[in-house]
């Protein structure tokens, strides 16, 4: 298992002063707990004790950057999500095919991770837990996204008329259907092109078409041919 990189903030609600955290047991707490559910263990028989146990560390050293269990299933859920893909800043269409690839290989992740949705599953279960899940973590999925279609309609390549969020979600709407509430429906190399490039169609002014902004579309298997009655992003 590969190890995985401590996560943005971890521990931040037990940070203390005083000597430099050692970044390896950080690792390893976290490594400890992904071992302890991949062996069969529920998120609820989780102890810090067995935690601590398994990453041959003291108690004391996971409380000094955890306050409790819960806060540090959080930041190990953080780490099995792959973080907000950076915009290219080449075209808005790009940034859009690039985000939504993300969310394509985010559905990929949870279908075949057993781990992801018990993770999931164990924090939706928590309110208080999922809403700072969300807050933290798909809150900047969101907030990138919008990032991208403001600079989309302050360029005049999308229009103005329809408002970011619903923008948002024509763009996300298809994907999610797909990785959510379908998880029988494939999810294929191509698809967030494929996405994009038809709701760009509707979206994108006259100038941005013209251009070649936000609407060019790529050759490749993902491409849209745009020919008669080609479903643009079938869901």
């Amino acid at each position: 298992m590969p190890a995985p990189a401590p996560a943005p903030g971890a521990g931040a609600p037990g940070a203390r002063r005083g000597r430099p955290r050692n970044a390896a047991a950080d690792t390893a707490i976290i490594e400890a707990v992904l071992r302890l559910l991949e062996e069969g263990a529920s998120v609820d028989a989780l102890s810090i004790e067995g935690i601590a146990r398994t990453a041959g560390v003291g108690k004391a050293t996971v409380y000094r950057r955890w306050p409790g269990k819960d806060a540090l299933l959080l930041d190990v859920m953080r780490t099995l999500d792959e973080p907000v893909a950076a915009p290219l800043g080449a075209s808005v269409r790009d940034d859009l095919v690039a985000l939504l690839e993300q969310l394509r290989r985010r559905g990929l992740a949870k279908r075949d991770s057993v781990l992801m949705r018990t993770m999931i599953s164990h924090l939706r279960s928590h309110p208080e837990l999922w809403r700072e899940y969300h807050d933290t973590v798909i809150e900047a999925r969101r907030r990138a996204l919008y990032d991208v279609l403001r600079r989309g309609v302050a360029a005049g390549e999308l229009r103005d008329d329809i408002g970011i969020e619903l923008l948002g979600e024509l763009f996300t709407g298809p994907m999610l259907v797909r990785a959510i509430l379908h998880e029988g429906r494939d999810l294929p190399e191509g698809l967030a092109e494929r996405i994009v490039d038809g709701v760009l169609r509707g979206v994108a002014t006259g100038a941005g078409a013209r251009t070649g902004g936000p609407g060019a579309r790529t050759t490749g298997p993902g491409a849209s041919t745009g020919g008669p009655g080609e479903p643009a992003a079938p869901v």
